[in-house]
C-alpha cells in the first residue's frame, strides 16, 4: 500500500463487514500494517447482541497489532464522518490523527503513537474507532479475564451465538489476555460453532 492520504485502521469487524464504509475506501485492508495498539475484549456491544467485542483499552489491553485501508477521502472531517456513519457512532467516538501530531481522541498516547506512526510511513493522517470499554459501567464490575470469562459462561441463544461469531472472526494478531485464555478454555472450545 502506497502512502500519502488518510487511512482508516481497524481491528474488529470493520475487517470483515465495511458495511456502507466500502465504496469509499480503496483497496484492500494491509494486515499487520498500522500501529500496535493496547485492545481487548472488554466493550459489551448492544449492536451485537450484548456480546463481547474489541475495543482500544489502555488500562487493560495487550499491543495488538491493527491493520489499514486507504480512504478515497482526501479530508481527515469526511474519513471521519465516514467511520462514524459505519459505526452508528457520534463523530466524538471516532479519534483521528495527523503525521504533524495533531489529533482529537479520548487517549491522548493514542493520538501521539498514530500520529507518530502517520509520519514514519508517509500518511498524512489516520482515523480509527474510539469507542471506549464499558465492561464495568454495563456489569457494575470491573474487567479482568475471570470476569469476561465468567460474563462469556453467562450469555446463552443468539447472543452466545454472536460472542462466538465476532470473537473468532476477530485477526488471530489480535492475542488478548481474554483471547488467550479462551483458547484454552475447555467450555469455550467445546461449543458447538454458530451457523453463519
Amino acid at each position: 500500500m502506497t502512502a500519502g492520504g488518510i487511512v482508516i485502521l481497524g481491528w474488529g469487524s470493520l475487517l470483515w463487514d465495511l458495511d456502507d464504509l466500502a465504496p469509499k475506501v480503496a483497496g484492500d485492508w494491509a494486515l499487520r500494517a498500522g500501529p500496535r495498539l493496547a485492545m481487548e475484549f472488554s466493550r459489551i456491544s448492544p449492536k451485537r447482541r450484548m456480546s463481547l467485542v474489541v475495543c482500544l483499552d489502555p488500562d487493560e489491553g495487550t499491543p495488538c497489532a491493527t491493520h489499514a485501508i486507504r480512504s478515497r477521502r482526501t479530508a481527515l472531517g469526511e474519513a471521519v464522518a465516514d467511520l462514524a456513519a459505519r459505526e452508528r457512532a457520534p463523530l466524538h467516538r471516532i479519534g483521528w490523527a495527523e503525521a504533524s501530531g495533531r489529533g482529537e481522541s479520548r487517549m491522548p498516547e493514542v493520538v501521539a503513537a498514530v500520529g507518530a506512526w502517520c509520519a514514519a510511513k508517509g500518511w498524512d493522517g489516520a482515523v480509527w474507532t474510539d469507542l471506549e470499554p464499558n465492561f464495568r459501567a454495563t456489569t457494575g464490575e470491573a474487567f479482568t479475564v475471570a470476569a469476561g470469562l465468567a460474563y462469556l459462561r453467562s450469555l446463552e441463544g443468539e447472543s452466545l451465538d454472536e460472542a462466538q461469531r465476532y470473537i473468532r472472526r476477530a485477526p488471530w494478531t489480535t492475542r488478548t489476555r481474554l483471547r488467550r485464555a479462551l483458547s484454552a478454555d475447555p467450555w469455550w472450545r467445546g461449543l458447538r460453532p454458530p451457523r453463519p
